[in-house]
């Protein structure tokens, strides 16, 4: 997906968006937790009325089925066994809510605070509702099995604190009341004064709701802390979509605008930069890298909106959010693609890298992961190319000035690597992203590297030495000799015989005689593997 940005953080001027917003007088009031934190809590939720469901089960009815006797004295009376039954009955009915697409989280949640009372008052009347079980001594010496219920729940399924002590008192007050209309109500039945009934009854449990409540505010506010830390200037963090080697990509929203956007953070270790004099070199490279690539305006170049530096040190950039495929992933899903499909999807990848070499960058790291196809606006296989971020300057500036990758570090993935850039034995340009190309070719079209090897180093001295087999006898996709000789023009071990530019391969691209991609073929296959969503007001 997207890639990341980064805010400045210098000692002049005004603040930079942090990780944690500055303060105003007034702290922002959290109205709720993060979205995928609801979505856990609602499938937690899930879980315990199941297990509320399946502990009831347990305890009142498959004694019943194994054993005559309990069998015969539960059905006696209805008091033994139809609070039992409804309040199964209710458990599996709130399960069932949690999976409806119909039912928000927020609702599911609140229905489950719901729940959380209901269900006290089923073990409460389940338990003592019964005037036997007075004879021979009061049953509720300790504390019921409603004390545990409600505790669990509180600190299980996450709720406001406030909300949490309502429901907490509201549970917890099952017990005294139904044990008081069974005194009050049956006669013969042991009486308590009102002060030992406060003690006995009432004092225990309110000990139990502040345990619990107690409990809730941790919880909650972890979870605060945890929405805090996920504000990025304007963003908020809603999902985490990936991670890699170099950071994670988050699913983000603009606290104002409706346009989501996707963020990916970099820790500075990632690059070396634990130490305040890497961090501060880091972050002025970032800053000239982040504002080299806003400047490029190919609408094959994905977009950046803001980057930045966190309150930790990690850079992130805030990238529009694509709805599609990498390439990568198109592959290993769909299989090879047709080499009039291949073609369509390079050319607009040479858009994009044509521009960059133009203002003097080397993205160094063109792979199938690194290529997005989409749907953009009304259009579809429409090609993004991501991680402008860890480009190198053969401009002026030179490329000590630009370089984001560790000093003597060898930058790429190794199965897309350039032998000059395996080698280190030349300045690269332009047509070490040309071979990368080519390899990103060779994979649309047999779903295979050009070169593997048992570790990453066998990997990059193939690409340094190794003749490469033509694509077309590696796959089973008809391939024309044109496309061939494009390809392995491409792989050239000397850069001095692969196509001068994007452009240049662009041209031959274009000039291979094939069966045209059309916008029929386009929007048929999108509509077969990937339809539009609804557009929400």
């Amino acid at each position: 997906m997207p890639q990341l940005g980064a805010d400045d953080r210098r000692g002049e001027g005004p603040p930079a968006p942090t990780i944690l917003p500055p303060d105003s007088g007034k702290r922002t009031r959290l109205t709720g937790l993060p979205p995928d934190l609801l979505a856990q809590s609602a499938k937690r939720l899930r879980t315990l009325a199941l297990l509320y469901a399946f502990l009831f089960f347990m305890s009142d009815f498959l004694p019943m089925l194994v054993f005559p006797s309990q069998r015969e004295y539960a059905l006696a009376s209805s008091i033994r066994w139809v609070p039992s039954a409804v309040s199964i009955v209710v458990a599996l009915l709130v399960a069932a809510s949690t999976w409806s697409t119909r039912i928000s989280v927020g609702t599911a949640l609140t229905l489950g605070l719901v729940f959380e009372v209901v269900g006290s008052f089923g073990i409460a009347i389940a338990q003592y509702a019964d005037p036997t079980r007075y004879v021979e001594a009061p049953p509720w010496a300790g504390l019921s099995w409603v004390a545990v219920w409600m505790l669990a729940y509180t600190v299980i399924v996450p709720s406001p604190p406030r909300k949490a002590l309502i429901a907490a008192l509201m549970s917890v007050s099952s017990v005294p009341l139904v044990i008081g209309l069974v005194i009050h109500y049956t006669p013969g039945q042991p009486s308590m004064n009102p002060l030992g009934f406060f003690f006995v009854l009432i004092l225990p449990y309110l000990l139990v709701v502040l345990l619990a409540y107690v409990g809730a505010r941790v919880v909650y506010s972890i979870g605060a802390e945890v929405t805090r830390a996920r504000e990025l200037g304007s963003y908020r963090l809603q999902q985490r979509l990936g991670a890699g080697g170099m950071g994670e990509v988050w699913l983000a929203k603009h606290r104002l605008l409706a346009r989501p956007a996707a963020i990916k953070l970099m820790r500075p270790e990632m690059f070396g930069g634990s130490s305040p004099e890497r961090q501060s070199e880091l972050q002025a490279r970032f800053e000239r890298e982040a504002q080299a690539t806003a400047s490029l305006r190919s609408p094959h170049t994905i977009e950046l909106y803001d980057f930045g530096v966190a309150d930790d040190g990690a850079f992130y950039y805030v990238m529009e959010f694509l709805d599609g495929f990498d390439l990568e992933t198109l592959v290993q899903k769909f299989g090879p693609v047709p080499q009039e499909r291949a073609t369509h999807l390079l050319m607009q990848v040479c858009h994009s890298l044509a521009e960059a070499h133009e203002e003097g960058l080397v993205h160094r790291d063109i792979k199938p992961a690194n290529v997005y196809v989409c749907r953009h606006g009304r259009e579809v296989d429409f090609v993004k190319v991501l991680d402008f971020g860890l480009v190198k300057s053969h401009g002026p500036q030179g490329a000590t000035e630009l370089s984001l990758t560790q000093d003597h570090a060898v930058g790429g993935t190794p199965a897309f690597m350039a032998p000059e850039q395996v080698m280190s034995n030349r300045p690269l340009d332009g047509r070490s992203d040309i071979y990368a190309v080519g390899c990103l070719a060779y994979w649309l079209v047999t779903a295979q590297l050009v070169f593997t090897g048992r570790t990453g180093i066998e990997t990059m001295m193939h690409h340094a030495q190794t003749v490469p087999v033509p694509p077309s006898e590696r796959t089973e996709v008809e391939i024309s000799k044109g496309f061939d000789d494009v390809i392995l023009a491409c792989l050239e071990k000397s850069p001095d015989a692969r196509p001068a530019t994007a452009d240049a391969l662009a041209a031959r691209l274009a000039a291979i005689e094939m069966e045209p991609w059309t916008q029929h073929k386009m929007f048929e296959w999108w509509e077969a593997h990937h339809p539009a969503r609804p557009r929400v007001a």
